[in-house]
């Protein structure tokens, strides 16, 4: 039978998948949801979450632990499996990151954009303070949050528009998305630096940020070194 004669149609569904494997022992069993959650998730472009693996192993299968399992044996190797924006990714790991540059000539050779100051700066109240409006934003600075900084943060699906706020006018507000997580390595945004790491390391004051009291002219800086982490 040739292999045009087996392909399904476009509508036809897909053949059910035996995720119980009860007629394997209980090893071969676990290597082979292994060896699926592995592969779904080398095969996808962008992190893969639970429900979606949930779909190729038994239904008393321990994700977690297959995942595990799967980061231990990678140990070894110059990729790892991390936790990233709900889901789980391949990545390569940040020590190889100048030989992946020297290759590609940028981190992720990928072309990653740095951003600019003021970019990050604004990047880091949308993150910490979101919903936020960008008039809001504007009291942060002292001085108005242009459309053009929020258009680029935008271009660069790190925000997006947010439930409009109960302000008058109704403005819109600006949300991270997960791309921003993703871009950044978090799972969520409850692993973002909390304000006393940022006060200790010297990077921040909540109070003078609450209050609007930034260096002068911090907002039109020329571009620093600012980048996402790389994939």
């Amino acid at each position: 039978m040739s292999q045009a004669s087996v392909r399904r149609k476009p509508n036809e569904q897909p053949a059910l998948l035996d995720n119980e494997l009860d007629h394997l022992p209980p090893e071969l069993r676990w290597r082979e949801w292994m060896g699926r959650v592995e592969a779904v998730i080398f095969a996808a472009s962008e992190p893969v979450p639970r429900e979606v693996l949930a779909r190729v192993v038994g239904k008393n299968c321990n994700l977690d632990l297959v995942i595990d399992d799967i980061r231990a044996e990678l140990g070894g190797r110059p990729y790892e499996l991390v936790a990233v924006a709900g889901g789980w990714q391949h990545r390569t790991k940040k020590v190889f990151g100048d030989a992946i540059h020297a290759a590609f000539g940028t981190p992720a050779g990928e072309g990653a954009k740095e951003l600019t100051q003021s970019e990050a700066l604004v990047l880091m109240c949308i993150a910490y303070f979101q919903p936020i409006t960008r008039g809001e934003l504007s009291s942060f600075f002292g001085k108005e949050v242009s459309r053009d900084l929020i258009g680029v943060l935008r271009a660069q699906d790190l925000i997006a528009s947010g439930p409009r706020s109960p302000q008058p006018g109704a403005p819109y507000t600006y949300v991270t998305t997960k791309n921003f997580l993703s871009q950044f390595g978090l799972d969520t945004l409850r692993q973002l630096p909390d304000f006393e790491a940022l006060e200790d390391a010297g990077l921040l004051s909540k109070e003078k940020l609450l209050a609007g009291d930034f260096p002068a002219g911090l907002a039109d800086e020329p571009s620093t070194n600012i980048v996402a982490d790389d994939p």
